[in-house]
């Protein structure tokens, strides 16, 4: 079987590329190099959820806990508010089981978690890809410092201008949701003592705002929705002015609480939200694909991230029953097979779920966007937080088990 003498390449030192050097390790046993573009390991300083069903992964590859205590667990259920503050509906942020909580995470945080679990030598900053060819016997990668380099496989953590898709004919365009984001983090001690310690939605004037707690409590993270065509105009992210973000959310119409909120923002940068159609194919001989290199989706329903932590899981567990290097390209397209359907359903659920937050389409009738969304409530947990990538990926095994042996 394979094991440390196999080489795994992972391009992309990210919140994927990090789970995935953790998995491989942990549960194939290959040595896993991971190559990162920036000088150092870090994310932009905003908030992300790691949801019930990232949080089983974690906790099945031993990274758990240290992640509990840097993030933030909420009080009990979010809550999803029409422009005005009125209650719409409860958001049940947990599996079935409840077993695991959403968990919000300062991304900085996070990363720090992931990078603490993997062997600092193993790393290589300032290496940016520059091209990725298949040989007889293995894969080699090229960056634009000079430096190349042979491996038996390579996978693409890359993001959503991912180089390693290239080597597989993937070209898909970009497609733009017609919206930005403004993003950033306030200081959790100038909030009214009485803030709730959960995520909290407003939703109206096809804008919406979200915010929930961080690093233990002491940081709020916040995202908003903006139609806007700016990000088609110039670059697709950059620094904002608070007060561009203020009036956005200004007036009669809109909850005096959440306006409160937005004055005690500091400073904001904005991000344009962009997806892309799902891919035909992620893998090809010993090279594939995981996280926004794969299935890059708009965040509205919080699993960009999730899905890139449960392909590491399905990655690995594919991988440790390859019986040697030359089984790796069967392994990969097993794991392409099972991860592709699942993450096509989240990126079209996430755009879904974006057109309800904003009340567009087929949901601009209000009565018929607030009844989807309390019923997406026990949708989301059964058919997203109860998911079990790592069973999944066995119960495939035991199948195309039988299949080879039919």
């Amino acid at each position: 079987m394979v094991d440390k003498t196999t080489r795994i390449a992972v391009v992309g030192g990210g919140l994927g590329g990090l789970t995935a050097a953790i998995a491989l390790t942990k549960i194939a046993g290959v040595q896993v190099t991971v190559f990162e573009q920036a000088s150092q390991l870090g994310e932009v300083g905003a908030g992300v959820t790691v949801a019930p069903n990232a949080a089983r992964v974690l906790d099945r590859l031993g990274v758990l806990e240290p992640i509990r205590q840097l993030g933030a667990v909420p009080d009990g259920h979010g809550v999803y508010l029409d422009a005005m503050g009125n209650m719409v509906t409860d958001a049940a942020w947990e599996d079935t089981a409840k077993n695991y909580q959403n968990i919000g995470m300062y991304r900085p945080d996070l990363i720090s978690a992931l990078a603490q679990a993997v062997d600092p030598d193993t790393v290589r900053l300032n290496h940016r890809l520059n091209s990725v060819e298949t040989l007889d016997s293995g894969v080699r990668v090229t960056f634009e410092n000079g430096v190349d380099d042979v491996f038996d496989a390579v996978i693409g953590a890359d993001g959503i201008h991912s180089v390693v898709r290239n080597a597989l004919g993937q070209h898909p365009e970009p497609v733009y949701s017609g919206y930005m984001a403004y993003r950033g983090v306030v200081d959790a001690s100038r909030l009214p003592e009485d803030w709730p310690m959960i995520s909290q939605v407003w939703m109206g004037n096809s804008r919406h705002f979200m915010c929930y707690p961080l690093q233990q409590r002491k940081l709020f993270n916040f995202v908003a929705g903006i139609p806007s065509d700016r990000p088609l105009n110039g670059p697709w992210s950059g620094p904002a002015e608070v007060s561009e973000l203020a009036a956005e959310f200004a007036g009669d119409g809109w909850d005096p609480r959440l306006q409160h909120f937005i004055s005690l923002i500091d400073k904001t940068f904005w991000w344009g939200l962009f997806d892309h159609e799902p891919l035909t194919n992620w893998s090809r001989g010993p090279i594939t694909l995981l996280g926004d290199a794969a299935h890059t989706m708009l965040p509205h329903q919080g699993q960009g991230v999730n899905q890139a932590i449960e392909d590491s899981m399905a990655l690995a567990t594919f991988l440790a029953t390859a019986d040697d290097v030359s089984d790796i390209p069967e392994a990969f397209r097993r794991y392409t097979a099972v991860r592709m359907q699942r993450t096509a359903i989240l990126q079209h659920g996430s755009r879904r779920a974006g057109a309800m937050f904003d009340a567009q389409y087929e949901f601009a009738d209000l009565k018929k966007r607030d009844a989807d969304i309390r019923v997406g409530r026990d949708f989301r947990r059964s058919a997203v937080f109860d998911y079990d990538a790592q069973k999944v990926a066995e119960k495939a095994l035991a199948r195309f088990r039988k299949v080879q042996y039919a």
